[in-house]
């Protein structure tokens, strides 16, 4: 159980923010203090990647307890962000939440609701997987709400969100979820091997923030370990390819990691979910963007002792 004293120093201590639109010249700033624990930069990075904003350039610092970023964000178009209801929206979200909200790695799955059902996939991709999953659900009158669905090394995860066709809301009838369960875990299964696995899971009171719970089931999937399998071309272009290097900073018993790759909208939320699922905390962070290119030099830390970095 978290120390008492430390959810204190948090409630004291609640975060601010700070949004400029006129220190620099062609991207709006955002500025984030707050009391440091582990998760908090995700939580400040998920909301920025869920307003669907451009990173230019991020300063991260996270010494002696205390948590301190900095962001050069524009709009999808380049634009700084001057519309006052998403500023509003910014400051309330990260001001009112990211101090009180509990560690992701203890609330990874489902969150409490009524509005809909939540259903998690994890199998071997193939052509119109997404499309029999979807024909099923219709069969048993669920109403798809939304769903995403990442593939990536011959693998395959989706969240789906449904409601009872019937009345608009979740589905709760245990019965009915063990069927929708059952059906779905033979499409998901298909015709792979024994050495393939395929796993489902429902939840009658369902909801997640989705591009986050598909990092972790996919980070659960080992997905990264099937890269020797598939092989890659000898003619794909390796300047395409991302580079990184990582090397140790005994000095400030440091891990410093060097990505530099193709830009693209919320990569720094896919690597920052990366490393908060392998349990590292970033404590230094640089992040910046050219026309096609970033560059991001993160320093780190161990949590847990058992994970080494090669």
């Amino acid at each position: 159980m978290e120390d008492e004293y430390a959810k204190l120093i948090r409630r004291l201590n609640p975060p601010r923010v700070v949004i400029d639109n006129i220190s620099c010249e062609d991207a709006t700033v955002i500025q984030v203090d707050s009391v440091n624990k582990h998760g908090t930069l995700l939580q400040v990075v998920q909301v920025l990647a869920d307003m669907n904003l451009i990173i230019k350039k991020a300063y991260i610092s996270s010494d002696g307890g205390w948590f301190m970023d900095v962001f050069n964000v524009t709009d999808y178009h380049g634009n700084k962000i001057r519309d006052q209801e998403v500023i509003n929206y910014i400051e309330t979200t990260i001001e009112s939440n990211a101090s009180l909200w509990p560690p992701l790695r203890d609330s990874v799955g489902v969150m409490p609701s009524e509005e809909h059902t939540s259903i998690e996939l994890t199998g071997t991709d193939r052509p119109g997987l997404l499309s029999e999953v979807c024909a099923v659900l219709s069969d048993l009158n669920c109403n798809v709400v939304n769903a995403e669905i990442w593939t990536h090394n011959s693998r395959a995860a989706a969240v789906v969100h449904v409601t009872d066709y019937s009345t608009g809301h979740a589905i709760n009838d245990p019965k009915r979820i063990l069927t929708i369960k059952k059906l779905l875990s033979y499409v998901v299964k298909g015709n792979s091997d024994c050495h393939q696995t395929a796993q489902m899971r429902v939840s009658p009171t369902g909801t997640t923030h989705r591009g986050r719970r598909l990092h972790q089931i996919m980070f659960d999937d080992r997905d990264y370990e099937r890269m020797e399998r598939i092989g890659h071309s000898r003619n794909e272009n390796n300047y395409r390819r991302p580079h990184v290097t990582v090397s140790d900073c005994t000095e400030k018993d440091y891990t410093v990691i060097v990505m530099r790759s193709k830009d693209r909208p919320k990569l720094l939320f896919d690597i920052v979910c990366t490393l908060t699922d392998m349990q590292y905390v970033v404590f230094h962070g640089m992040v910046t963007t050219g026309r096609m290119e970033a560059y991001q030099k993160l320093n780190e830390n161990v949590l847990c002792n058992a994970l080494k970095l090669p």
